[in-house]
């Protein structure tokens, strides 16, 4: 892959760029598998950067993307707007277009949106709606916008994701479940994995999953989550290994509404960049067997994205 660039934009000082030689995968993914979460952003000479955003990457073009999808051996991406971008999706609409169809979209939107507008993205490829609520990242948008928003998307079959840490589920339980739509969670609602995977924060969570059947989750990020970094300890072991109690809990519980994905370029990190290839080689750890593999990277995210093919 082609080293990343910052254009005509200065990167957010102490953030590290992505990782530009991913090693090849050991696990083989299965044919038609997904990688469910993933970015672009800019260039920014072509799609430039919010005004409002709180950080600003290296751009991640789709060219690198797609190269990436076919070292992974991936088939198919979801691509999921960026902060950086606000809800200029340009950048993602551009993306859609030059997939040939492997890939879909999650957008963000205002309330002002217009009908023509959401009917635009969906012919792009869009099939849900981010709302992020994890405040370092984005100002807070009323819950009522939000919940209107939730409202008009809904008869287009798309979704809402919903990206929050652990600690705040509580006080936004009412409206998460209040939701009209599929809500998918972004990395398992960010758990503390220093904390029991037994105990009463991931419990909550657990929780909502169960006690919703329109609730599904990522169990991706492990290198946002993990205390214990990418080193592993011997060959039989993952990377990660302190996140894998908590993602394998879900996937085993839950195995027809997990999904996983990349989160390349993995912006805003600072300690370390992960290596792709070693993502990769998490994902039989958290999920032990072909068949909830399968569920994972092929059934449950085309039923999702692509249901028109899943008939």
């Amino acid at each position: 892959m082609t080293k990343p660039t910052t254009g005509p934009f200065t990167k957010t000082p102490g953030w590290l760029d992505w990782y530009a030689g991913p090693s090849k995968p050991r696990f083989v993914l299965p044919a038609n598998a997904v990688d469910a979460h993933c970015h672009v952003f800019g260039p920014g000479a072509d799609f430039p950067y919010a005004p409002e955003r709180k950080y600003t990457p290296c751009d991640a073009s789709w060219q690198q993307l797609f190269a990436l999808r076919d070292h992974l051996g991936f088939h198919k991406n979801v691509i999921v707007q960026a902060t950086c971008h606000g809800a200029d999706n340009r950048a993602l609409v551009d993306a859609l277009q030059r997939a040939e169809g492997r890939a879909r979209g999650v957008a963000t939107v205002k309330r002002s949106v217009t009908d023509a507008e959401l009917q635009a993205l969906h012919a792009a490829g869009v099939r849900g709606v981010r709302f992020n609520f994890v405040k370092r990242l984005v100002d807070f948008t009323p819950k009522d916008e939000l919940m209107e928003i939730a409202a008009r998307i809904a008869p287009l079959g798309w979704h809402v994701v919903i990206y929050f840490e652990a600690v705040d589920l509580p006080e936004l339980w009412d409206f998460f479940t209040a939701l009209p739509t599929t809500v998918v969670v972004d990395h398992m609602g960010r758990p503390d994995v220093t904390k029991p995977v037994d105990g009463p924060e991931f419990g909550l969570f657990l929780k909502f999953m169960r006690e919703h059947d329109n609730v599904w989750s990522k169990v991706s990020c492990p290198e946002r989550l993990s205390v214990a970094g990418p080193r592993a300890l011997d060959g039989e072991q993952a990377a990660y290994r302190d996140v894998v109690p908590f993602a394998r809990k879900v996937v085993e519980t839950f195995p027809d509404r997990v999904l996983w994905g990349t989160d390349w370029p993995h912006p805003n990190l600072k300690d370390h960049m992960p290596d792709d290839g070693l993502l990769v080689n998490f994902i039989p750890h958290i999920a032990v067997t072909a068949e909830l593999q399968r569920k994972l990277l092929v059934d449950n995210p085309n039923r999702l994205y692509w249901p028109e093919e899943s008939r």
